[in-house]
C-alpha cells in the first residue's frame, strides 16, 4: 500500500515546506497561480456585466420561455450544490471513520465546498428577478402577517443550503486555528504576525486548548455529516414533490447525493492534480490520496449510472404513457445529443477507474475528472430542460435556447471560483500541517 506521507518527513520539514508556500514572498510564487487569479479576475468581471444588464432588463435576457420556466439558473444551482459535497464527505465522514488518508486533502476540499455553495447562490438569488427582497424566503416578524409557503421545497433549500453553509464555514475555520497560529510565529513581517494572530484567536497550543479544539473539531464534524446526506435531497425535492414527467421520481433523493459526491471528487480532483504539480506537493498528496478518490468516484459513478437505468426501467415499466415519452423524447428527441453525451462522460468514462493504471495515470486522471465534471452539468441540463420542454399540452411545447447572458453569468459563476480558490491558495495553508504531521510516524527513513 502506497504511504499517506513522502519519505523523509519530519514535524519540520512539513511545517516548512507549506508554510513557505505562503510567507515565501511573491517570487516564489509558481506562474500557474498568476494564470488562474487572472482567469477567474476576467470571468468575474464577465459575472459583473451580466448581473448589470439582468438587473436592468429583467430574466427574459436569459432563454426562459412558457415551458421551461427554469433554464440555466437552477442547472448551474445544483451543479454548484453538488460539487461542494465533497469536501464536507472528506472532511466529516472520514474524519469520523478515522481514515487518515484525508488529512492532505481536507483544507482544500472544505474551501472548495465554501467557493462553490457560494457560487451556487447566486442563481437563485438571480433567479427571483428581484433579489433586494429574497428576505422575503425568510420567516421574519411582520405586521402583514405574510409569511413564506413552508410547504415549498424552494423554502427548505434556503434553510438546508444556508445551514449547510454556516456549518461548513465553522468546521473550515475552527480546523484553521492551529495552522494560522503557526503562520503566526512563522512571520517575519509585524503586520503579516498580526494578521494571522487575529485570526488564530489567541491559540498557544496548550493541552487545554487542545482538549477543546478537538471536542469542538469531532462536534462539526458529527453535524456535518447528516447535512451531505440532507442538502442534496432538499435540492431533489425541488424536482420529486411535483407532478411533471422526469421529475415526479422517490429514486431521486439518492441519486443526487451520490451524483453529488460524484462529482465533488471529480472536481477535487480536478483542482488537486495541478496543485501537487506545480506547488510540489508529491510528498502530502501522494498517489494512495490519487487513487482513493479515482475507486470513491467509480464507486459514486457506478451509483449515478444505476440511476439512470431505473429510470429508463421505471419509465417503460409503470406504464404511464407520458413517463415513457419523456424517457424517448430523452433518448430520441431534439435534445438526444446531450442525454447520450451524460450517458458516454458519467457512465462510460468512469469504467476506466476499475484499472489500477488509470488510477495511478495522473494526466489522464484529470482528463477522466473534466470529462465527469462537464457530464454532471449536462445531466442537470438533461433533467431540467427536457422534462419541461414538451410537458402536457402539445401546443405548448418550445425549444429552450440558452442566451450569451446565460453563458456569461454561467462562466462568471466559475470565475468567482477560481478567484476564491487562488486568494486561499495563496494566504491560507491549503493542507492542514497539525494534521499532517500525526502521520509523520509513518514517513519512511531513507539513508
Amino acid at each position: 500500500m502506497d504511504p499517506v506521507i513522502g519519505p523523509n518527513q519530519d514535524y519540520k520539514t512539513v511545517s516548512d515546506k507549506i508554510s513557505d508556500i505562503i510567507l515565501g514572498g511573491w517570487s516564489q510564487v509558481p506562474v500557474f497561480w498568476y494564470v488562474g487569479l487572472f482567469a477567474g479576475l476576467t470571468l468575474l468581471g464577465g459575472l459583473g456585466h451580466g448581473v448589470f444588464w439582468l438587473f436592468m432588463n429583467g430574466v427574459g435576457v436569459w432563454g426562459l420561455n412558457i415551458p421551461v420556466g427554469w433554464g440555466f439558473a437552477i442547472i448551474n444551482f445544483v451543479w454548484w450544490i453538488g460539487i461542494g459535497h465533497a469536501g464536507t464527505l472528506i472532511s466529516a465522514i472520514l474524519l469520523l471513520f478515522r481514515q487518515d488518508w484525508r488529512t492532505s486533502i481536507n483544507r482544500f476540499a472544505e474551501a472548495m465546498t465554501l467557493f462553490a455553495v457560494a457560487s451556487a447562490g447566486l442563481f437563485p438569488l438571480l433567479h427571483v428577478g428581484r433579489p433586494w427582497l429574497a428576505f422575503w424566503l425568510m420567516p421574519y416578524p411582520n405586521t402583514m402577517n405574510v409569511w413564506p409557503q413552508f410547504r415549498s421545497p424552494l423554502v427548505w433549500d434556503v434553510f438546508a443550503v444556508s445551514t449547510y453553509a454556516t456549518v461548513s464555514a465553522l468546521f473550515w475555520f475552527t480546523g484553521l486555528i492551529p495552522d494560522l497560529a503557526t503562520m503566526r510565529d512563522k512571520a517575519k513581517k509585524t503586520w503579516v504576525k498580526k494578521a494571522y494572530g487575529i485570526f488564530a484567536l489567541g491559540w498557544r497550543g496548550s493541552a487545554k486548548h487542545w482538549e477543546r479544539y478537538e471536542i469542538a473539531y469531532l462536534v462539526l464534524g458529527g453535524l456535518s455529516t447528516p447535512l451531505v446526506l440532507s442538502v442534496h435531497t432538499v435540492v431533489s425535492f425541488d424536482f420529486a414533490v411535483s407532478v411533471i414527467p422526469g421529475w415526479h421520481a422517490t429514486l431521486f433523493p439518492p441519486y443526487f447525493v451520490a451524483g453529488a459526491i460524484y462529482s465533488g471528487f471529480a472536481m477535487v480532483l480536478t483542482l488537486a492534480i495541478p496543485v501537487r504539480h506545480f506547488y510540489k506537493l508529491g510528498d502530502f498528496i501522494t498517489m494512495r490520496h490519487i487513487d482513493n478518490m479515482a475507486k470513491v468516484m467509480l464507486a459514486t459513478g457506478l451509483i449515478v449510472f444505476y440511476g439512470y437505468m431505473m429510470e429508463v426501467f421505471f419509465g417503460w415499466y409503470s406504464g404511464n404513457p407520458y413517463e415513457w415519452f419523456m424517457i424517448k423524447n430523452r433518448m430520441f428527441g431534439p435534445y438526444m445529443p446531450y442525454y447520450w453525451a451524460l450517458i458516454f462522460c458519467n457512465g462510460l468514462v468512469p469504467q476506466t477507474l476499475w484499472f489500477r493504471s488509470v488510477r495511478r495515470n495522473i494526466p489522464l486522471l484529470f482528463a477522466i475528472s473534466i470529462v465527469v465534471n462537464i457530464g454532471m452539468w449536462l445531466e442537470r441540463f438533461v433533467i431540467v430542460v427536457t422534462s419541461l420542454h414538451r410537458d402536457f399540452l402539445p401546443s405548448s411545447w418550445d425549444m429552450y435556447y440558452p442566451t450569451i447572458w446565460d453563458w456569461i453569468i454561467y462562466l462568471g459563476s466559475i470565475g468567482q471560483f477560481l478567484l476564491l480558490f487562488f486568494l486561499f491558495l495563496r494566504f491560507v495553508p491549503m493542507i492542514a500541517m497539525f494534521e499532517v504531521k500525526h502521520l509523520v510516524p509513518l514517513s519512511e527513513r531513507k539513508g
